[in-house]
């Protein structure tokens, strides 16, 4: 039985936390007596809790984020009930100390129904502040003090030197390898300041490069494959970018021999600044081979002035030919990439047309460079979210901003997108990523959205009779969406 659980909720089965293992991998001496335990959001919550009772730990540590806010309220709910009926058995088991820690803690207001479950909160990044605190719950300096409430380390979020901690990758099992995805970093924060994102609370920061293609090419050599780069800037340094995408790509294709999936090529994802694309940066993309490289590129939104109202980087002088489309029409146009666009509705300022005007624009530069069918890609439409501690609720009273109290905090009105016109678009978000960015009726895609003709409104459209014939926009059988889909189509 281990002394220190480390749990958390994950939104798939795929996407292991990276997270948690850098909370193990700096424990020092308490290393051996930590146990991670992963869960996904649609796993019953009998799989979530009987491990965790099982495992009988003194410290009991959740990292939870946005996504998985209220799945952790509901776990430690059903734990409070389990561990009440524990204290009656005749051998009693102690219930764990609870610590929260991640993101969406971090910046949650003290008052949040979340923390009357936590005996400790760690604000901010937790490598250090963790370690530290289980050394002082394991020597018997904190007890459980259930009419205090929970006690806040780092009550101003702090950051951490980046040299100083130990990297995590090692700890990332064989199934881990063969079977998920690879999470990794080479930077933390962002210099940039826009409003509806916490990447800009930190500092950006850079972990050693040496020793990060070190831990790269020992998973790749155990098997690893899927490597997804979680840098919110990873273009940020185009020296460094381009040493990293050079290391990935000769080992593309020298084809990665041993290891547990030698055949399985290896495909990297790096998430960049769409307006920061100088020529060595082009020059290195331009080697991938397809299917080799995932592109993440948030355009959030091609209104001049909601960008310059939530401070979004642009590089553009011109609104008629910004800087991101030319960069979308480039990797198009010269390399294999698979593209991930995002755009955001319910910014303040703008309107139904104007996201629309924006999605029709971000569509045409993405699919008149090259067919979509040659190598695919992906728009997605985000809802506004007011996440917690980011400075684009000062907008509230201006544009009339309106959210849900609830995690994710979407947005349900603005003053130019009524609440009817964002039902819309989550309905179409909805459709648009079952029907064109999983693209599982690939002969219907050019009838539905024919070349060289604009996208937004043909598929809002769509998309509203659908939800009208079918009822819903989730669950649906693959065969009846195909057939209302011909039929709407005739």
């Amino acid at each position: 039985m281990a002394r220190i659980v480390l749990a958390t909720i994950n939104a798939k089965w795929i996407h292991p936390s990276l997270a948690l293992r850098l909370l193990k991998a700096n424990l020092g001496a308490l290393q051996e007596q930590c146990e991670i335990l992963e869960f996904a959001l649609r796993q019953p919550m009998k799989e979530k809790v009987d491990p965790i009772l099982a495992a009988q730990p003194e410290i009991l540590g959740l990292s939870v984020s946005i996504w998985n806010h209220l799945a952790t309220m509901e776990l430690l709910e059903a734990l409070e009930k389990e561990w009440l009926i524990i204290q009656d058995d005749e051998e009693p088991t102690q219930r764990p100390v609870v610590v929260l820690g991640g993101p969406e803690v971090s910046w949650l207001p003290g008052e949040a129904e979340i923390f009357r479950h936590a005996d400790f909160v760690i604000r901010g990044e937790g490598e250090e502040s963790f370690r530290l605190l289980c050394n002082e719950i394991l020597r018997g300096d904190h007890r459980r003090n259930e009419t205090a409430g929970a006690v806040f380390i780092n009550r101003a979020v702090t950051t951490i030197n980046l040299n100083e901690i130990y990297l995590p990758y090692r700890l990332y099992t064989d199934e881990d390898l063969q079977r998920k995805l690879v999470y990794v970093e080479t930077s933390r924060g962002c210099p940039f300041g826009c409003e509806f994102c916490q990447g800009n609370l930190h500092k950006i920061r850079e972990f050693p490069l040496e020793p990060f293609l070190a831990e790269m090419e020992s998973l790749i050599n155990r098997g690893g494959r899927i490597f997804k780069f979680l840098d919110r800037t990873f273009n940020l340094d185009i020296d460094r970018a381009v040493k990293i995408m050079d290391f990935f790509q000769v080992k593309i294709e020298a084809g990665v021999p041993g290891g547990s999936s030698p055949k399985k090529p290896i495909c990297v994802h790096f998430e960049m600044v769409p307006s920061f694309f100088p020529l060595a940066l082009r020059e290195s993309l331009r080697r991938f081979s397809p299917g080799t490289l995932r592109l993440e590129l948030g355009i959030q939104t091609l209104n001049k002035e909601t960008a310059a109202l939530i401070s979004l980087p642009r590089n553009s002088k011109s609104s008629e030919k910004p800087e991101e489309l030319e960069t979308l029409r480039f990797l198009r146009a010269e390399t294999n990439a698979i593209i991930h666009a995002d755009l955001i509705a319910g910014l303040p300022g703008e309107s139904l047309d104007s996201f629309g005007d924006g999605f029709d624009r971000l569509w045409q530069a993405l699919s008149d460079s090259k067919p979509p069918s040659d190598t695919p890609f992906e728009i997605q439409l985000g809802i506004l979210k007011r996440l917690p501690g980011t400075t684009i609720a000062r907008h509230d009273e201006t544009h009339k901003m309106r959210y849900s109290p609830e995690p994710p905090y979407e947005i349900i009105k603005t003053g130019a997108l009524p609440a009817a016109e964002v039902a819309r678009l989550k309905n179409f978000a909805r459709f648009w990523e079952t029907i064109v960015n999983r693209n599982p009726f690939p002969d219907l895609l050019p009838a539905l959205l024919p070349p060289g003709e604009l996208a937004f409104h043909r598929f809002i459209n769509l998309s509203d009779k659908l939800l009208k014939t079918l009822g819903k926009n989730w669950g649906i059988d693959r065969a009846e969406l195909r057939a209302h889909i011909i039929d709407l189509l005739s």
